[in-house]
């Protein structure tokens, strides 16, 4: 027979108690579990102890920026998944939806978020930026007006700001892999 009364005793007496897993963390979980990464991602939990803080690394095969490495950190809320992921890219990159604080242009991190949706997702939206820049929803407008009045020569400035050379003046980092 299991003594619960001494059990709860032994508990108020100094035994560690282990910490709550909170809802957040519990779907987390789940959704890194449920991840398909391509071999062009990866992820990467400074603390791995800490699921809700971790980095994604994207090198994209194919488009305009193959041949990078772009670093985003996710920071996950205890509201997940009631509130988006918030994600950021950690380099400065020539990109129509990345601007030059990191933030990313990607609607289902903003208004169009439902709890519905996971990791899986957010990760999805941020390849597909790097296959198709959307310059009709732009964070970087220079950058998507270079890219709607010649495509030719906004891949010509993506391929030098990659390796680190300024564009129009403006300074990048050399995310080449």
């Amino acid at each position: 027979m299991i003594k619960i009364w001494s059990m709860k005793k032994d508990t108020e007496n100094g035994a560690k108690k282990k910490p709550k897993t909170s809802a957040a963390q519990l779907r987390v979980q789940k959704d890194i579990t449920e991840l398909e990464l391509p071999s062009t991602m990866s992820t990467h939990f400074p603390n791995p102890a800490d699921l809700l803080n971790f980095e994604l690394i994207i090198k994209p095969d194919e488009g305009m920026y193959k041949g990078g490495a772009f670093k985003f950190t996710f920071n996950i809320s205890n509201n997940y998944p009631h509130e988006a992921p918030k994600v950021k890219l950690t380099q400065k990159i020539y990109h129509p939806n990345l601007d030059h604080q990191g933030n990313v242009c990607l609607n289902i991190l903003r208004e169009d978020w439902k709890p519905v949706l996971n990791l899986n997702a957010v990760v999805v939206g941020l390849q597909y930026l790097f296959l198709e820049p959307n310059a009709e929803d732009p964070l970087n407008k220079d950058a998507a007006k270079d890219l709607l009045a010649d495509r030719n020569q906004f891949k010509a400035w993506v391929r030098s700001s990659m390796s680190g050379r300024p564009v129009k003046g403006e300074p990048y980092d050399n995310v080449m892999a």
